[in-house]
């Protein structure tokens, strides 16, 4: 690979980084149970994107499936989540 994209997934990467560190601190300090919640989808997402990085960087297909598989976890998680806050408000 050139030079060029070394720089491109470098520079990525520390984005990615930066949004993961950002990601946590707002699991940790986040005040309402919302905010964890998002926050740790977002977190996922960031190690999705992550694992697509690497991919491109190795140039290996290998963690495609592990990329598929914290897919579907992260949007039944999400689904779950909406349909538990949305019938404890309708308890309410």
């Amino acid at each position: 690979m050139s030079t060029v994209t070394w720089v491109v997934l470098a520079i990525d990467a520390a984005m990615l980084t930066v949004a993961a560190v950002l990601s946590v601190l707002r699991v940790a300090r986040g005040p309402r149970a919302l905010d964890r919640i998002v926050a740790s989808d977002v977190l996922v997402a960031v190690v999705i994107a992550s694992a697509g990085l690497a991919m491109v960087a190795t140039g290996s297909g290998l963690l495609l499936p592990v990329i598929l598989g914290m897919s579907l976890l992260a949007f039944t998680s999400a689904v779950a989540v909406g349909r538990l806050i949305r019938t404890k408000r309708d308890i309410k």
